[in-house]
């Protein structure tokens, strides 16, 4: 037995330890709040930095997806390494999978953004004034942040008890249709829960007017999130610290080549949106580009407490691998 057990030594030894893989695939939406991937498809980061850890080669493909729940199911058949969207889209896949082979969790932060709900109805002030006549465009009912932010205002205005009150008055809708319904004021809503450049548009006439101001509630936040699964963190970790220093170094580009970024941004999603516009909320002292997540706990916090989460997490690392723990996050 002992030579039989020596021989087995000898070629685990001998061989080499499973290697990387060198093709890495990224979901992203087509939104200024995904800018990091822009970046990092044009300047080549990921491939950059894989080299610096002395990998092999490695292809990166960007394909653009819709929601987070098509990107969600393609994370967990292993369709794509790597997903973005916002934190309800990164928290609900985190909690159905924690502690699992499957396990989710954050890569990092990509956008601080504040997000707007804006109406053209001169009776409503506050969410308060809202009344059964009222219908809120978003761009998905339940599983938009939008969605949840309005459920966070609830519970905050009414408690805990009464978060889904105004959920009857939200209907889903494509940002951009939802701007220039409401810009017509010929469709069936007169407000709209959307995203940046969409909701500085509709500011643009003076009929309407803002609501709802996310910082308001949430103060300094991160709009968007990338997350992967444990089998692709675990199996990979010099591409996954690849991934986020290639993040890191966009986030900088972006808040220093701003001109450049909105390029990039617009050549890749063909967007019908004046540049001048990306820029002016790209130059809001509020509108950071960083890994670092700000809020995710607040977040976290209230989806636990309404129940629309069975797991709660104690600290923000909770819902991220450890390659970011040492910055300062919430």
């Amino acid at each position: 037995m002992r030579p039989i057990l020596w021989l087995l030594g000898v070629l685990l030894i001998a061989l080499p330890a499973r290697a990387e893989t060198t093709e890495i695939r990224i979901a992203q939406q087509t939104s200024i709040a995904f800018l990091q991937f822009n970046v990092m498809k044009h300047l080549g980061l990921i491939e950059k930095h894989a080299t610096a850890l002395g990998l092999p080669p490695v292809t990166v493909a960007y394909a653009t997806f819709n929601g987070p729940d098509a990107m969600n199911d393609a994370l967990l058949s292993g369709a794509v390494d790597i997903v973005s969207g916002g934190p309800p889209g990164l928290l609900v896949v985190w909690s159905k999978t924690w502690g699992s082979a499957q396990e989710v969790r954050g890569v990092g932060g990509l956008a601080q953004l504040h997000f707007l709900l804006n109406t053209r109805n001169p009776n409503v002030h506050t969410i308060r004034d809202f009344t059964a006549s009222d219908r809120i465009a978003m761009p998905a009912v339940k599983v938009a942040a939008q969605s949840v932010l309005l459920e966070m205002a609830a519970a905050k205005e009414w408690g805990d008890a009464a978060y889904e009150k105004l959920d009857p008055l939200t209907l889903a809708m494509a940002p951009s249709d939802a701007t220039l319904g409401l810009l017509s004021g010929g469709g069936n809503f007169n407000s709209a829960f959307t995203i940046p450049p969409f909701q500085e548009m509709q500011l643009k006439d003076p009929a309407v007017h803002t609501v709802f101001d996310s910082r308001d509630l949430l103060g300094p936040a991160t709009a968007s999130y990338a997350w992967a699964t444990k089998k692709f963190h675990d199996g990979n970790p010099k591409v996954f610290l690849a991934v986020v220093n290639a993040m890191k170094e966009a986030s900088d580009f972006i808040m220093t080549h701003k001109k450049e970024t909105v390029a990039f941004y617009l050549e890749d999603t063909h967007a019908k949106v004046d540049p001048a516009l990306i820029q002016q909320i790209m130059d809001d002292p509020a509108t950071v580009y960083s890994v670092t997540p700000l809020a995710s706990a607040k977040w976290a916090d209230f989806m636990f407490r309404v129940g629309r989460n069975k797991v709660n997490a104690k600290s923000w690392k909770d819902m991220f691998w450890q390659e970011i723990w040492d910055l300062q996050g919430s």
